[in-house]
Protein backbone atom coordinates (compact mmCIF):
# COMPACT_ATOMS: atom_id res chain seq x y z
CA UNK A 1 0.00 0.00 0.00
CA UNK A 2 1.37 3.38 -1.03
CA UNK A 3 0.69 6.44 1.13
CA UNK A 4 1.23 9.88 -0.40
CA UNK A 5 0.83 13.26 1.29
CA UNK A 6 -0.77 16.01 -0.82
CA UNK A 7 -1.48 18.44 2.03
CA UNK A 8 -0.01 18.61 5.55
CA UNK A 9 -0.80 22.10 6.89
CA UNK A 10 -3.45 22.81 9.54
CA UNK A 11 -6.16 25.47 9.86
CA UNK A 12 -5.26 27.55 6.80
CA UNK A 13 -3.12 27.06 3.72
CA UNK A 14 0.31 28.70 4.09
CA UNK A 15 2.40 28.32 0.92
CA UNK A 16 5.55 30.42 0.78
CA UNK A 17 9.32 30.41 1.12
CA UNK A 18 9.25 29.22 4.76
CA UNK A 19 7.02 26.18 4.08
CA UNK A 20 8.62 24.77 0.92
CA UNK A 21 9.91 21.49 2.36
CA UNK A 22 6.97 20.40 4.51
CA UNK A 23 4.28 22.10 2.45
CA UNK A 24 1.67 24.81 2.78
CA UNK A 25 -1.49 23.06 1.55
CA UNK A 26 -4.07 21.76 4.01
CA UNK A 27 -4.82 18.13 4.76
CA UNK A 28 -5.06 15.51 2.01
CA UNK A 29 -3.58 11.99 2.03
CA UNK A 30 -3.90 9.37 -0.71
CA UNK A 31 -3.73 5.59 -0.27
CA UNK A 32 -3.35 3.18 -3.21
CA UNK A 33 -3.36 -0.52 -2.40
CA UNK A 34 -1.43 -3.25 -4.22
CA UNK A 35 -4.72 -4.21 -5.86
CA UNK A 36 -5.19 -0.63 -7.10
CA UNK A 37 -7.94 0.58 -4.78
CA UNK A 38 -7.69 4.36 -4.33
CA UNK A 39 -8.66 5.91 -1.00
CA UNK A 40 -8.29 9.62 -0.16
CA UNK A 41 -8.59 11.00 3.37
CA UNK A 42 -9.62 14.65 3.60
CA UNK A 43 -9.68 17.10 0.72
CA UNK A 44 -8.12 20.32 1.91
CA UNK A 45 -6.33 22.56 -0.56
CA UNK A 46 -3.92 19.69 -1.21
CA UNK A 47 -6.79 17.95 -3.00
CA UNK A 48 -6.44 20.30 -5.96
CA UNK A 49 -3.08 18.93 -7.08
CA UNK A 50 -4.21 15.36 -6.35
CA UNK A 51 -7.17 15.90 -8.70
CA UNK A 52 -4.84 17.21 -11.38
CA UNK A 53 -2.59 14.16 -10.98
CA UNK A 54 -5.59 11.85 -11.36
CA UNK A 55 -6.67 13.65 -14.54
CA UNK A 56 -3.16 13.24 -15.98
CA UNK A 57 -3.65 9.47 -15.76
CA UNK A 58 -5.90 9.90 -18.79
CA UNK A 59 -8.67 7.51 -17.76
CA UNK A 60 -11.83 7.63 -15.61
CA UNK A 61 -11.04 7.25 -11.94
CA UNK A 62 -12.80 5.13 -9.31
CA UNK A 63 -12.14 6.35 -5.81
CA UNK A 64 -13.32 6.70 -2.23
CA UNK A 65 -12.89 9.87 -0.16
CA UNK A 66 -13.12 9.85 3.63
CA UNK A 67 -13.70 13.25 5.25
CA UNK A 68 -12.58 13.24 8.90
CA UNK A 69 -14.79 16.29 9.58
CA UNK A 70 -16.21 19.19 7.64
CA UNK A 71 -14.13 22.12 8.88
CA UNK A 72 -12.97 24.23 5.95
CA UNK A 73 -9.31 23.22 5.98
CA UNK A 74 -10.40 19.62 5.33
CA UNK A 75 -12.95 20.23 2.55
CA UNK A 76 -11.78 23.36 0.68
CA UNK A 77 -10.29 21.22 -2.08
CA UNK A 78 -13.64 19.67 -2.99
CA UNK A 79 -14.76 22.55 -5.28
CA UNK A 80 -11.40 22.26 -7.07
CA UNK A 81 -11.20 18.44 -7.30
CA UNK A 82 -11.48 18.08 -11.08
CA UNK A 83 -12.54 14.38 -11.23
CA UNK A 84 -15.84 15.33 -9.54
CA UNK A 85 -16.77 17.52 -12.52
CA UNK A 86 -15.94 15.11 -15.35
CA UNK A 87 -18.40 12.45 -16.58
CA UNK A 88 -17.12 8.90 -16.36
CA UNK A 89 -15.40 9.31 -13.00
CA UNK A 90 -16.99 7.59 -9.99
CA UNK A 91 -16.44 8.51 -6.34
CA UNK A 92 -17.93 7.70 -2.96
CA UNK A 93 -17.70 10.34 -0.22
CA UNK A 94 -17.86 9.41 3.47
CA UNK A 95 -18.09 11.79 6.45
CA UNK A 96 -19.35 11.76 10.06
CA UNK A 97 -23.12 11.78 10.40
CA UNK A 98 -24.57 14.60 12.46
CA UNK A 99 -27.96 14.72 14.17
CA UNK A 100 -29.97 16.29 11.38
CA UNK A 101 -27.84 17.70 8.59
CA UNK A 102 -27.37 15.99 5.22
CA UNK A 103 -23.77 15.19 4.27
CA UNK A 104 -24.38 16.52 0.77
CA UNK A 105 -25.83 19.78 2.10
CA UNK A 106 -22.98 20.22 4.57
CA UNK A 107 -20.31 19.78 1.92
CA UNK A 108 -22.25 22.04 -0.44
CA UNK A 109 -22.35 24.87 2.09
CA UNK A 110 -19.00 26.26 0.99
CA UNK A 111 -20.21 26.15 -2.65
CA UNK A 112 -23.28 28.32 -2.12
CA UNK A 113 -23.76 31.26 -4.50
CA UNK A 114 -22.48 33.81 -1.98
CA UNK A 115 -19.12 32.05 -1.64
CA UNK A 116 -18.52 30.16 -4.89
CA UNK A 117 -19.74 30.35 -8.51
CA UNK A 118 -20.40 26.61 -8.96
CA UNK A 119 -22.64 24.28 -6.91
CA UNK A 120 -22.39 20.50 -6.51
CA UNK A 121 -25.14 20.23 -9.14
CA UNK A 122 -22.32 20.83 -11.63
CA UNK A 123 -20.63 17.56 -10.70
CA UNK A 124 -20.46 15.50 -13.87
CA UNK A 125 -19.04 12.42 -12.18
CA UNK A 126 -21.06 9.85 -10.29
CA UNK A 127 -20.73 11.03 -6.67
CA UNK A 128 -22.40 9.16 -3.80
CA UNK A 129 -22.66 10.37 -0.21
CA UNK A 130 -22.32 8.08 2.82
CA UNK A 131 -22.82 8.86 6.52
CA UNK A 132 -20.37 7.44 9.04
CA UNK A 133 -20.42 6.72 12.75
CA UNK A 134 -18.12 4.61 14.89
CA UNK A 135 -17.66 1.06 13.67
CA UNK A 136 -16.14 -0.87 10.81
CA UNK A 137 -16.76 -1.15 7.08
CA UNK A 138 -15.05 -2.54 4.00
CA UNK A 139 -14.05 -0.89 0.71
CA UNK A 140 -12.80 -3.49 -1.76
CA UNK A 141 -9.61 -4.90 -0.18
CA UNK A 142 -9.46 -2.29 2.62
CA UNK A 143 -10.93 -2.73 6.08
CA UNK A 144 -11.65 0.61 7.79
CA UNK A 145 -12.41 1.15 11.46
CA UNK A 146 -13.57 4.52 12.81
CA UNK A 147 -13.43 6.26 16.17
CA UNK A 148 -14.64 9.68 17.32
CA UNK A 149 -11.98 12.29 18.07
CA UNK A 150 -11.92 15.12 20.62
CA UNK A 151 -12.54 18.19 18.47
CA UNK A 152 -15.00 21.14 18.29
CA UNK A 153 -16.75 19.38 15.38
CA UNK A 154 -17.89 15.81 14.97
CA UNK A 155 -14.66 14.20 13.74
CA UNK A 156 -13.47 10.64 13.08
CA UNK A 157 -10.14 8.86 13.15
CA UNK A 158 -9.62 6.07 10.62
CA UNK A 159 -7.75 2.79 10.99
CA UNK A 160 -6.87 1.55 7.49
CA UNK A 161 -5.91 -2.13 7.19
CA UNK A 162 -4.70 -3.63 3.90
CA UNK A 163 -1.73 -5.45 2.35
CA UNK A 164 -0.77 -6.90 5.72
CA UNK A 165 -0.36 -3.47 7.33
CA UNK A 166 -2.31 -0.92 9.34
CA UNK A 167 -2.25 2.88 9.08
CA UNK A 168 -4.01 5.33 11.41
CA UNK A 169 -5.17 8.80 10.40
CA UNK A 170 -6.13 11.03 13.35
CA UNK A 171 -6.74 14.72 12.56
CA UNK A 172 -7.98 16.82 14.36
CA UNK A 173 -7.74 15.71 18.01
CA UNK A 174 -7.09 17.30 21.39
CA UNK A 175 -5.93 15.51 24.56
CA UNK A 176 -8.84 14.64 26.83
CA UNK A 177 -6.74 15.36 29.93
CA UNK A 178 -4.67 18.56 29.87
CA UNK A 179 -1.76 17.06 31.83
CA UNK A 180 -0.83 14.67 29.02
CA UNK A 181 -0.22 17.48 26.50
CA UNK A 182 3.46 17.62 27.56
CA UNK A 183 3.88 13.95 26.66
CA UNK A 184 5.08 12.76 30.06
CA UNK A 185 2.01 11.55 32.01
CA UNK A 186 0.56 8.05 31.93
CA UNK A 187 -2.47 7.81 29.66
CA UNK A 188 -5.84 7.03 31.25
CA UNK A 189 -9.50 6.97 30.27
CA UNK A 190 -10.33 8.32 26.83
CA UNK A 191 -6.69 9.18 26.07
CA UNK A 192 -5.75 5.56 26.71
CA UNK A 193 -8.67 4.38 24.55
CA UNK A 194 -7.42 6.70 21.79
CA UNK A 195 -4.01 5.00 21.92
CA UNK A 196 -5.54 1.53 22.08
CA UNK A 197 -7.40 2.23 18.83
CA UNK A 198 -3.93 2.50 17.24
CA UNK A 199 -2.38 -0.60 18.84
CA UNK A 200 0.37 -2.15 16.72
CA UNK A 201 -0.02 0.27 13.81
CA UNK A 202 2.69 0.35 11.17
CA UNK A 203 2.14 4.06 10.65
CA UNK A 204 0.22 6.71 12.61
CA UNK A 205 -0.55 10.01 10.87
CA UNK A 206 -1.44 12.25 13.80
CA UNK A 207 -2.39 15.86 14.43
CA UNK A 208 0.58 17.68 15.96
CA UNK A 209 -0.25 21.35 15.54
CA UNK A 210 1.07 22.80 18.81
CA UNK A 211 4.24 22.86 20.84
CA UNK A 212 3.70 21.98 24.53
CA UNK A 213 4.32 25.57 25.62
CA UNK A 214 1.61 26.80 23.21
CA UNK A 215 -1.11 24.42 24.40
CA UNK A 216 -2.34 26.33 27.46
CA UNK A 217 -3.44 29.23 25.26
CA UNK A 218 -5.01 26.87 22.70
CA UNK A 219 -7.05 24.57 24.95
CA UNK A 220 -10.45 23.78 23.51
CA UNK A 221 -9.31 24.46 19.93
CA UNK A 222 -9.22 20.72 19.20
CA UNK A 223 -5.58 19.97 18.40
CA UNK A 224 -2.68 17.96 19.79
CA UNK A 225 0.83 18.83 20.77
CA UNK A 226 3.74 17.08 19.09
CA UNK A 227 4.70 15.47 22.39
CA UNK A 228 1.20 14.10 22.99
CA UNK A 229 1.14 12.56 19.51
CA UNK A 230 4.45 10.81 20.14
CA UNK A 231 3.21 9.61 23.56
CA UNK A 232 0.14 8.12 21.85
CA UNK A 233 2.31 6.32 19.29
CA UNK A 234 4.66 5.00 21.97
CA UNK A 235 1.76 3.75 24.10
CA UNK A 236 0.19 2.12 21.04
CA UNK A 237 3.42 0.30 20.18
CA UNK A 238 3.40 1.84 16.70
CA UNK A 239 6.37 1.42 14.37
CA UNK A 240 6.32 4.93 12.91
CA UNK A 241 4.50 8.24 13.44
CA UNK A 242 4.15 11.02 10.88
CA UNK A 243 3.38 14.34 12.59
CA UNK A 244 0.99 16.43 10.49
CA UNK A 245 -1.50 19.32 10.53
CA UNK A 246 1.46 21.67 11.01
CA UNK A 247 0.54 25.05 12.49
CA UNK A 248 0.46 27.82 9.84
CA UNK A 249 3.03 29.73 11.93
CA UNK A 250 5.44 26.76 11.95
CA UNK A 251 8.28 27.16 9.42
CA UNK A 252 10.31 24.33 7.90
CA UNK A 253 13.19 25.16 10.22
CA UNK A 254 10.84 25.14 13.23
CA UNK A 255 9.66 21.65 12.30
CA UNK A 256 13.26 20.46 11.91
CA UNK A 257 14.12 21.70 15.40
CA UNK A 258 11.02 20.07 16.90
CA UNK A 259 11.86 16.73 15.25
CA UNK A 260 15.43 16.86 16.56
CA UNK A 261 14.18 17.53 20.10
CA UNK A 262 11.64 14.69 19.99
CA UNK A 263 14.10 12.20 18.52
CA UNK A 264 16.76 13.05 21.09
CA UNK A 265 14.26 12.58 23.91
CA UNK A 266 12.77 9.35 22.54
CA UNK A 267 13.64 6.15 24.41
CA UNK A 268 15.28 3.29 22.55
CA UNK A 269 12.81 1.05 20.83
CA UNK A 270 10.18 3.76 20.42
CA UNK A 271 8.47 4.63 17.14
CA UNK A 272 10.35 6.26 14.29
CA UNK A 273 9.36 9.96 14.30
CA UNK A 274 8.98 11.84 11.02
CA UNK A 275 7.10 14.92 9.85
CA UNK A 276 4.56 14.65 7.04
CA UNK A 277 5.64 16.60 3.97
CA UNK A 278 3.86 17.34 0.70
CA UNK A 279 5.02 14.84 -1.91
CA UNK A 280 6.32 12.33 0.65
CA UNK A 281 5.55 8.75 -0.45
CA UNK A 282 5.68 5.83 1.99
CA UNK A 283 5.38 2.14 1.10
CA UNK A 284 3.55 0.26 3.86
CA UNK A 285 3.06 -3.51 4.04
CA UNK A 286 3.53 -5.89 1.14
CA UNK A 287 1.47 -6.95 -1.87
CA UNK A 288 2.19 -10.58 -0.98
CA UNK A 289 1.39 -10.22 2.72
CA UNK A 290 -2.30 -10.96 2.31
CA UNK A 291 -5.05 -9.53 4.51
CA UNK A 292 -4.62 -8.99 8.23
CA UNK A 293 -6.63 -11.35 10.48
CA UNK A 294 -9.38 -8.75 10.96
CA UNK A 295 -12.92 -9.61 12.02
CA UNK A 296 -15.13 -8.19 9.26
CA UNK A 297 -18.39 -9.86 10.30
CA UNK A 298 -20.01 -6.51 11.11
CA UNK A 299 -18.53 -4.93 8.01
CA UNK A 300 -21.27 -2.31 7.56
CA UNK A 301 -21.53 -1.21 11.17
CA UNK A 302 -19.94 2.22 10.56
CA UNK A 303 -22.23 3.13 7.67
CA UNK A 304 -25.31 5.04 8.77
CA UNK A 305 -28.48 5.14 6.69
CA UNK A 306 -29.11 8.82 7.47
CA UNK A 307 -29.33 11.39 10.25
CA UNK A 308 -31.19 10.40 13.38
CA UNK A 309 -34.71 11.68 13.67
CA UNK A 310 -35.14 10.85 17.35
CA UNK A 311 -34.77 13.34 20.20
CA UNK A 312 -32.26 12.21 22.77
CA UNK A 313 -32.77 12.58 26.51
CA UNK A 314 -29.92 14.21 28.42
CA UNK A 315 -29.93 14.08 32.23
CA UNK A 316 -27.89 16.82 33.93
CA UNK A 317 -27.05 16.47 37.63
CA UNK A 318 -25.81 19.90 38.70
CA UNK A 319 -26.12 22.38 41.56
CA UNK A 320 -24.59 25.32 39.67
CA UNK A 321 -27.10 27.43 37.75
CA UNK A 322 -24.28 28.88 35.63
CA UNK A 323 -23.19 25.41 34.53
CA UNK A 324 -26.80 24.51 33.69
CA UNK A 325 -27.08 27.65 31.56
CA UNK A 326 -23.92 26.80 29.62
CA UNK A 327 -25.04 23.23 28.94
CA UNK A 328 -28.50 24.48 27.92
CA UNK A 329 -26.92 26.83 25.39
CA UNK A 330 -24.72 24.01 24.09
CA UNK A 331 -27.75 21.86 23.23
CA UNK A 332 -30.19 24.64 22.28
CA UNK A 333 -29.98 23.86 18.55
CA UNK A 334 -29.71 20.09 18.96
CA UNK A 335 -32.50 17.45 19.03
CA UNK A 336 -31.98 17.03 22.76
CA UNK A 337 -34.41 17.08 25.69
CA UNK A 338 -32.50 18.42 28.71
CA UNK A 339 -33.64 17.49 32.22
CA UNK A 340 -31.82 19.06 35.16
CA UNK A 341 -31.77 17.67 38.71
CA UNK A 342 -29.66 18.76 41.67
CA UNK A 343 -28.73 15.48 43.35
CA UNK A 344 -28.05 11.82 42.76
CA UNK A 345 -31.28 10.82 44.49
CA UNK A 346 -33.30 12.99 42.10
CA UNK A 347 -31.43 11.45 39.16
CA UNK A 348 -32.20 7.93 40.32
CA UNK A 349 -35.88 8.77 40.65
CA UNK A 350 -36.03 9.83 36.98
CA UNK A 351 -33.53 7.68 35.14
CA UNK A 352 -35.74 4.64 34.52
CA UNK A 353 -38.47 6.84 33.11
CA UNK A 354 -36.23 9.02 30.93
CA UNK A 355 -33.91 6.28 29.61
CA UNK A 356 -31.28 8.99 28.92
CA UNK A 357 -28.67 8.68 26.21
CA UNK A 358 -26.21 10.67 28.32
CA UNK A 359 -25.78 11.63 31.98
CA UNK A 360 -23.72 14.73 32.85
CA UNK A 361 -22.70 15.13 36.48
CA UNK A 362 -21.18 18.29 37.96
CA UNK A 363 -17.89 17.47 39.64
CA UNK A 364 -18.36 17.55 43.40
CA UNK A 365 -21.88 16.07 43.40
CA UNK A 366 -21.75 13.10 45.75
CA UNK A 367 -22.22 9.87 43.79
CA UNK A 368 -22.37 6.44 45.34
CA UNK A 369 -23.47 3.03 44.15
CA UNK A 370 -26.64 4.59 42.73
CA UNK A 371 -25.09 6.18 39.66
CA UNK A 372 -23.06 3.03 39.00
CA UNK A 373 -26.39 1.24 38.73
CA UNK A 374 -27.70 3.95 36.41
CA UNK A 375 -25.05 3.11 33.83
CA UNK A 376 -26.39 -0.45 33.63
CA UNK A 377 -29.95 0.51 32.64
CA UNK A 378 -29.04 -0.04 28.99
CA UNK A 379 -26.87 -3.16 29.12
CA UNK A 380 -26.68 -3.55 25.34
CA UNK A 381 -25.95 0.05 24.45
CA UNK A 382 -23.31 2.55 25.44
CA UNK A 383 -24.58 4.92 28.16
CA UNK A 384 -21.93 7.53 28.96
CA UNK A 385 -21.70 9.19 32.36
CA UNK A 386 -19.53 12.30 32.07
CA UNK A 387 -18.08 14.54 34.79
CA UNK A 388 -18.21 18.29 34.26
CA UNK A 389 -15.18 20.14 35.61
CA UNK A 390 -12.64 19.00 38.17
CA UNK A 391 -9.33 17.31 37.52
CA UNK A 392 -7.78 13.89 37.75
CA UNK A 393 -8.95 10.42 36.76
CA UNK A 394 -12.64 9.91 36.11
CA UNK A 395 -12.76 6.54 37.88
CA UNK A 396 -15.13 3.71 37.06
CA UNK A 397 -18.27 5.82 37.42
CA UNK A 398 -17.59 8.01 34.40
CA UNK A 399 -16.33 7.44 30.90
CA UNK A 400 -15.00 10.95 30.38
CA UNK A 401 -14.54 14.41 31.87
CA UNK A 402 -15.24 17.81 30.34
CA UNK A 403 -12.33 19.81 31.71
CA UNK A 404 -12.57 23.52 32.44
CA UNK A 405 -12.24 25.83 30.70
CA UNK A 406 -14.64 24.69 27.99
CA UNK A 407 -16.62 26.71 25.49
CA UNK A 408 -20.28 26.23 24.67
CA UNK A 409 -19.27 25.22 21.12
CA UNK A 410 -16.79 22.66 22.41
CA UNK A 411 -19.37 21.18 24.80
CA UNK A 412 -21.87 20.93 21.95
CA UNK A 413 -19.56 18.71 19.92
CA UNK A 414 -18.56 16.54 22.86
CA UNK A 415 -22.25 16.04 23.75
CA UNK A 416 -22.90 15.11 20.13
CA UNK A 417 -20.13 12.52 20.25
CA UNK A 418 -21.32 10.92 23.47
CA UNK A 419 -24.92 10.82 22.24
CA UNK A 420 -23.92 9.41 18.84
CA UNK A 421 -22.10 6.60 20.64
CA UNK A 422 -25.13 5.81 22.77
CA UNK A 423 -27.70 6.21 19.99
CA UNK A 424 -29.60 3.17 18.79
CA UNK A 425 -28.58 2.73 15.13
CA UNK A 426 -31.01 -0.05 14.37
CA UNK A 427 -34.79 0.02 14.07
CA UNK A 428 -36.75 -1.02 17.13
CA UNK A 429 -39.91 -3.03 16.53
CA UNK A 430 -43.13 -1.01 16.91
CA UNK A 431 -45.45 -1.83 19.81
CA UNK A 432 -48.51 -3.82 18.62
CA UNK A 433 -51.93 -2.18 18.90
CA UNK A 434 -53.13 -4.97 21.23
CA UNK A 435 -50.07 -4.82 23.49
CA UNK A 436 -51.99 -4.67 26.78
CA UNK A 437 -54.16 -7.68 25.93
CA UNK A 438 -51.18 -9.51 24.43
CA UNK A 439 -49.13 -9.12 27.60
CA UNK A 440 -52.08 -10.22 29.73
CA UNK A 441 -52.40 -13.37 27.62
CA UNK A 442 -48.68 -14.06 27.99
CA UNK A 443 -48.80 -13.66 31.77
CA UNK A 444 -51.88 -15.93 31.96
CA UNK A 445 -49.85 -18.80 30.49
CA UNK A 446 -47.81 -18.93 33.70
CA UNK A 447 -44.73 -19.92 31.73
CA UNK A 448 -42.35 -16.95 32.22
CA UNK A 449 -39.26 -17.54 34.40
CA UNK A 450 -39.89 -21.30 34.72
CA UNK A 451 -37.36 -24.17 34.43
CA UNK A 452 -36.55 -25.82 31.06
CA UNK A 453 -38.90 -28.60 29.97
CA UNK A 454 -38.21 -31.38 27.51
CA UNK A 455 -41.59 -30.97 25.80
CA UNK A 456 -40.35 -27.59 24.48
CA UNK A 457 -36.70 -28.58 24.16
CA UNK A 458 -37.65 -31.44 21.80
CA UNK A 459 -39.01 -28.87 19.35
CA UNK A 460 -35.90 -26.66 19.36
CA UNK A 461 -33.65 -29.73 18.95
CA UNK A 462 -35.73 -30.81 15.96
CA UNK A 463 -35.70 -27.31 14.46
CA UNK A 464 -31.91 -27.03 14.74
CA UNK A 465 -31.44 -30.44 13.08
CA UNK A 466 -34.11 -30.00 10.43
CA UNK A 467 -32.83 -26.60 9.24
CA UNK A 468 -29.12 -27.27 9.99
CA UNK A 469 -28.72 -24.14 12.15
CA UNK A 470 -26.64 -23.67 15.30
CA UNK A 471 -29.38 -21.96 17.34
CA UNK A 472 -33.12 -22.55 17.83
CA UNK A 473 -35.27 -20.82 20.45
CA UNK A 474 -38.76 -20.62 21.87
CA UNK A 475 -38.86 -16.86 22.50
CA UNK A 476 -41.61 -15.15 24.49
CA UNK A 477 -41.74 -11.37 24.04
CA UNK A 478 -42.46 -9.65 27.36
CA UNK A 479 -42.91 -5.91 28.05
CA UNK A 480 -39.20 -5.04 28.04
CA UNK A 481 -37.43 -8.31 27.25
CA UNK A 482 -37.59 -11.50 25.25
CA UNK A 483 -37.40 -14.57 27.49
CA UNK A 484 -36.46 -18.00 26.17
CA UNK A 485 -38.52 -20.95 27.34
CA UNK A 486 -36.23 -23.23 25.35
CA UNK A 487 -32.71 -22.63 24.03
CA UNK A 488 -30.73 -24.87 21.72
CA UNK A 489 -27.18 -23.77 20.93
CA UNK A 490 -26.84 -20.88 23.37
CA UNK A 491 -26.71 -20.50 27.13
CA UNK A 492 -28.84 -17.42 27.69
CA UNK A 493 -32.26 -16.94 29.20
CA UNK A 494 -33.26 -13.47 27.97
CA UNK A 495 -32.23 -10.34 26.04
CA UNK A 496 -33.64 -6.79 25.89
CA UNK A 497 -36.74 -6.36 23.75
CA UNK A 498 -35.19 -3.44 21.86
CA UNK A 499 -32.62 -5.80 20.26
CA UNK A 500 -35.15 -8.56 19.60
CA UNK A 501 -35.78 -9.87 16.06
CA UNK A 502 -38.80 -11.72 17.46
CA UNK A 503 -40.42 -8.43 18.48
CA UNK A 504 -40.52 -7.51 14.78
CA UNK A 505 -42.32 -10.77 14.00
CA UNK A 506 -44.83 -10.03 16.76
CA UNK A 507 -45.42 -6.50 15.42
CA UNK A 508 -45.86 -7.80 11.85
CA UNK A 509 -48.16 -10.61 13.07
CA UNK A 510 -46.58 -12.98 10.57
CA UNK A 511 -43.48 -15.08 9.95
CA UNK A 512 -40.32 -13.01 9.68
CA UNK A 513 -37.35 -14.20 7.59
CA UNK A 514 -34.14 -12.12 7.44
CA UNK A 515 -31.78 -13.74 4.90
CA UNK A 516 -28.83 -11.43 5.71
CA UNK A 517 -29.03 -9.10 8.71
CA UNK A 518 -26.06 -7.06 7.49
CA UNK A 519 -28.00 -6.16 4.34
CA UNK A 520 -31.13 -5.20 6.29
CA UNK A 521 -31.35 -1.61 7.57
CA UNK A 522 -33.50 -2.72 10.51
CA UNK A 523 -30.83 -5.02 11.91
CA UNK A 524 -27.35 -4.37 10.53
CA UNK A 525 -26.23 -2.27 13.52
CA UNK A 526 -28.19 -4.30 16.09
CA UNK A 527 -25.86 -5.51 18.89
CA UNK A 528 -27.01 -9.07 18.14
CA UNK A 529 -25.51 -8.60 14.66
CA UNK A 530 -22.58 -6.24 15.25
CA UNK A 531 -21.39 -7.93 18.46
CA UNK A 532 -22.33 -10.86 20.68
CA UNK A 533 -23.69 -13.81 18.67
CA UNK A 534 -23.24 -11.96 15.33
CA UNK A 535 -26.54 -13.12 13.86
CA UNK A 536 -26.68 -13.10 10.04
CA UNK A 537 -29.81 -15.20 9.36
CA UNK A 538 -33.08 -15.21 11.30
CA UNK A 539 -36.44 -16.88 10.77
CA UNK A 540 -39.25 -16.69 13.34
CA UNK A 541 -42.70 -18.28 13.17
CA UNK A 542 -45.30 -16.63 15.45
CA UNK A 543 -46.66 -18.46 18.49
CA UNK A 544 -50.28 -17.65 19.36
CA UNK A 545 -52.39 -18.34 22.42
CA UNK A 546 -55.75 -20.13 22.09
CA UNK A 547 -57.52 -16.76 21.83
CA UNK A 548 -55.23 -15.58 19.02
CA UNK A 549 -52.76 -13.28 20.81
CA UNK A 550 -49.15 -13.40 19.55
CA UNK A 551 -46.88 -14.04 22.52
CA UNK A 552 -43.63 -15.18 20.93
CA UNK A 553 -41.93 -17.13 18.17
CA UNK A 554 -40.18 -20.35 17.38
CA UNK A 555 -37.05 -18.95 15.78
CA UNK A 556 -33.89 -20.27 14.16
CA UNK A 557 -30.60 -18.36 13.83
CA UNK A 558 -27.39 -18.76 11.89
CA UNK A 559 -24.09 -16.88 11.66
CA UNK A 560 -24.17 -17.27 7.87
CA UNK A 561 -26.58 -15.62 5.43
CA UNK A 562 -29.17 -17.97 3.89
CA UNK A 563 -32.87 -18.19 3.07
CA UNK A 564 -35.82 -20.55 3.45
CA UNK A 565 -37.84 -22.14 0.65
CA UNK A 566 -41.63 -22.05 0.78
CA UNK A 567 -41.64 -25.66 1.93
CA UNK A 568 -39.18 -24.88 4.73
CA UNK A 569 -41.29 -21.95 5.85
CA UNK A 570 -44.25 -24.28 6.10
CA UNK A 571 -42.25 -26.73 8.22
CA UNK A 572 -41.21 -23.96 10.62
CA UNK A 573 -44.87 -22.93 10.99
CA UNK A 574 -45.77 -26.56 11.71
CA UNK A 575 -43.16 -26.74 14.47
CA UNK A 576 -44.44 -23.46 15.93
CA UNK A 577 -47.90 -25.02 16.04
CA UNK A 578 -46.56 -27.83 18.25
CA UNK A 579 -45.27 -25.20 20.70
CA UNK A 580 -48.71 -23.58 20.67
CA UNK A 581 -50.22 -26.96 21.49
CA UNK A 582 -47.89 -27.48 24.45
CA UNK A 583 -48.66 -24.00 25.81
CA UNK A 584 -52.41 -24.68 25.56
CA UNK A 585 -52.21 -28.21 26.98
CA UNK A 586 -51.51 -27.22 30.57
CA UNK A 587 -49.89 -24.38 32.50
CA UNK A 588 -46.29 -24.86 33.46
CA UNK A 589 -45.74 -25.02 37.26
CA UNK A 590 -44.03 -21.89 38.56
CA UNK A 591 -40.47 -22.18 39.84
CA UNK A 592 -40.36 -22.44 43.63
Amino acid sequence: MQVRFWGTRGSIAKPGPTTVRYGGNTSCVEFVTAKGTRLVIDCGTGGHELGQAIMREGKPSRGHMLISHTHWDHIQGIPFFTPFFVPGHEWDLYAPQGFSESLKDTLAGQMEYTYFPVTPEAFGATVRYNNLGEGRFVIDDIVIQTRYLNHPALALAFRIECDGASVIYACDHEPHAADVAHGEAVLEGEDLAHAQFMTGADLIIHDAQYLPQEYAAKRGWGHSTLDYAVLIARTAGARRIALTHHDPMRTDDDIDRALERLRNAAPDGGPEIIAAAEGLILEIGSASAGPLPVDTTNAMAAIRSGPSAERANLLLVAASDDLVDRIARAVSDEPVELTRVRSESEALALVKKLQPGLILVEDGIETGEGLRTVVSIKPDTFLPLVLLGGTGPTGNDAVDRLDEPWSVEYARTRIRTWLMRSECHWIRAPIPDDETARLAALKALGVLDTPPEDRFDRTTRLAAALFNVPVALVSLVDADRQWFKSCFGVEICETPRETSFCAHAIAAKSMLVVPDALADERFRDNPMVADGPRVRFYAGAPIRTADGHLVGTLCILDVRPRDLSEAERGLLLDLAATVEGELARQPTPLMM
